[in-house]
């Protein structure tokens, strides 16, 4: 079974994001599980932490992210950014310097908001920074999902065939991208 991190922006409970990634994530092919990664007991990213006094919810957060096939990041948008408790994240499995759990692992991008824009700054803020962590990153189909205040049912289930067909595109697209990074097991005996 292949483990698929999931990394949702949103801290507040009930969250779009949660909902759009609790349904990303039953799109996902047999073979492979997703994990929710949460993110938001991580203490804020100090480097002093690199050499000393490593926090223990460090070493788990990275170990997690570390086991992983893929990545699966579902945000909002704050101030045309991806918000601050992600980037902290992203700093803490970036380091220490040369040791990134980032470093190659495919990952998938999906922006969500309740308006016309659909989270496009968080999104494109959030790929510059993971082209620079070493990520392939899916490019196309671009996920870019609006109106998420009138996307779900009571249930949290997305209420648009449209936009489920959609998203099982987006989702498929990772998961090719997963399988042509994987290594193989010559590959993983040479490390």
């Amino acid at each position: 079974m292949k483990k698929i991190a999931v990394l949702v922006g949103s801290l507040r409970k009930n969250s779009y994001s949660q909902k759009l990634a609790n349904n990303l994530v039953g799109l996902l092919p047999e073979g492979y599980e997703a994990e929710f990664i949460k993110i938001d007991h991580l203490p804020l990213y100090n480097q002093d932490y690199d050499t000393a006094n490593t926090p223990a919810e460090y070493a788990g957060f990275r170990n997690e992210i570390r086991d992983a096939a893929g990545v699966i990041f579902v945000t909002p948008e704050h101030n045309r950014s991806y918000p601050a408790a992600l980037k902290n994240a992203l700093d803490i499995g970036s380091r220490p310097y040369s040791q990134s759990v980032w470093d190659g692992k495919p990952a998938l991008v999906v922006s969500q908001s309740p308006g016309n824009i659909s989270g496009f700054g968080a999104n494109h803020h959030l790929r510059q920074a993971l082209t620079f962590l070493n990520m392939p990153t899916v490019q196309q189909p671009e996920a870019y999902i609006a109106h998420t205040n009138k996307l779900f049912d009571d249930d949290g289930n997305i209420n648009n065939e449209g936009t489920l067909n959609f998203l099982q595109t987006v989702i498929d697209a990772f998961i090719e991208m997963v399988e042509l990074y994987q290594e193989t097991p010559e590959q993983e005996m040479m490390k």
